[in-house]
């Protein structure tokens, strides 16, 4: 994408997906409300979970994406529904709870199972880097995922892992490398319950250990292009005091894994609202200072393109606790599954989306879904005023 194939034609749209678990299914939901919408994505990015849902989406067509996206959630969920109850109280939370320990106990079908001996033996912690198998996943995504459409189709592909040499993260792209099944494994090998893969003989992790959000790299990939970004995110920043060690463990979790979301989100408003700022002084300036070092340096970046962000979070519902990202029970991953595609429906009907200017240089982020209020952030993180009561941003 060049800046001038971008404005002289609908704005790239770009979906980033989020880590976290078995709440990725809430991807799932979301990108079936875009694809019912006619959104299709031009571009995705992923870390763990989300590089899974974003190799599925990538690796088929656009009528068989979504299918297979339901084959893979169906897989690596276990049929409990009938069972499940239908309230969120205190018995639905202990549903749940028993959920988790099944999976952690054998697994889930087609993504990982323990590895044995088991990790209750005394020798486990020196026996293995790894407490499960992650093998019967290179399998289901070799089954769900075209590679040669992923590497070779209009859609573009990048996931993040960490390098577990040097701690860096690295960003696999299929427009400068060959896609394969390890790539996949290696964004989503969350220690110590997985083991490192390797790629080109180096051993990486799951890239949520470094950033659990691929914005920030899609952002500097595109600088100055126009984009219309669709990030959903699965663990929420803000949330109310713990009151017990459930949910202490539960916030301690989406503190670490939704904060550099938010972190990323208010330095790359600020650095384009500032890039922005500095184009317009050049402007004004005289003739003589055109070749001032300080000045150049300042406006060696191309000023910022129109960026609209719709931002999907997955909220938590109050029968959750710590285990949510690990708890697969088909009635969870239909309920996380639904949320998804209502939020997204909701988001793309709000008149602040409908109406909001494409062309709008900076970056606009749009939480239309916010239970206190949708939420509109210009550039400098400045809320706008006229989000609360529904009317198109200026």
């Amino acid at each position: 994408m060049t800046e001038a194939s971008s404005r002289s034609s609908a704005p790239p749209q770009v979906l980033v997906l989020q880590g976290g678990g078995a709440l990725g299914a809430y991807q799932a939901g979301v990108f079936e409300s875009l694809h019912a919408e006619g959104h299709h994505p031009d571009w995705v990015a992923g870390i763990s979970i989300g590089a899974i849902n974003s190799a599925i989406i990538a690796g088929n067509t656009r009528d068989e994406a979504l299918g297979k996206l339901r084959a893979f959630w169906d897989l690596v969920s276990s049929e409990l529904t009938a069972i499940a109850p239908a309230d969120g109280g205190p018995a639905r939370r202990w549903f749940n709870e028993a959920s988790a320990a099944l999976v952690a106990s054998v697994g889930a079908p087609g993504f990982f199972r323990p590895r044995l001996p088991g990790f209750v033996a005394p020798t486990a912690l020196f026996d293995g880097t790894s407490i499960y198998d992650t093998s019967p996943l290179r399998r289901t995504l070799t089954e769900l995922v075209d590679f040669d459409l992923l590497n070779e189709g209009p859609i573009r592909f990048s996931v993040g892992a960490v390098n577990v040499l040097s701690g860096n993260l690295t960003w696999f792209d299929n427009r400068e490398c060959r896609i394969g099944p390890e790539h996949i494994m290696a964004s989503g090998a969350l220690p110590p319950g997985f083991p490192p893969v390797e790629v080109d003989g180096q051993p990486y992790w799951d890239g949520g250990l470094v950033s659990n959000t691929p914005l920030q790299f899609v952002i500097d990939e595109e600088e100055g292009t126009d984009m219309t970004i669709y990030q959903v995110d699965l663990f929420h920043t803000r949330g109310a005091i713990p009151e017990d060690l459930s949910d202490v463990s539960q916030r301690e979790k989406d503190i670490r894994y939704s904060s550099r979301t938010r972190l990323n989100t208010d330095l790359l408003q600020q650095i384009k609202q500032l890039r922005l700022a500095a184009n317009r002084l050049a402007r004004k300036l005289p003739e003589e200072w055109a070749k001032d070092p300080d000045l150049c340096e300042l406006i060696r970046h191309p000023e910022p393109g129109a960026v609209s962000i719709m931002h999907l979070i997955n909220r938590r519902e109050l029968y959750e606790t710590f285990s949510k990202d690990y708890e697969f029970s088909r009635a969870t991953v239909n309920e996380h599954w639904r949320t998804g595609v209502e939020d997204a429906r909701l988001s793309l009907e709000h008149p602040c989306w409908t109406g909001r200017d494409p062309k709008r240089q900076g970056m606009i982020t749009y939480d239309l879904r916010n239970p206190e209020g949708p939420r509109v952030r210009d550039a400098m993180g400045t809320e706008v005023a006229n989000a609360r009561k529904g009317a198109p941003t200026p």
